[in-house]
């Protein structure tokens, strides 16, 4: 491998390492709120 060779592939590497490592982690809030339905319940109807 040559200088320049080695030289453009070193310089590809930290530019693609920049780039993925240059994401934010998002941050989610879920508000707490009632569930929507409520669990079933056993009421003895099927014995």
């Amino acid at each position: 491998m040559s200088t320049s060779t080695k030289t453009i592939l070193a310089l590809c590497t930290v530019v693609y390492l920049a780039a993925c490592g240059a994401k934010e982690p998002e941050t989610v809030y879920i508000e707490d709120s009632a569930a929507v339905s409520t669990e079933p319940t056993y009421t003895g109807k099927y014995k």
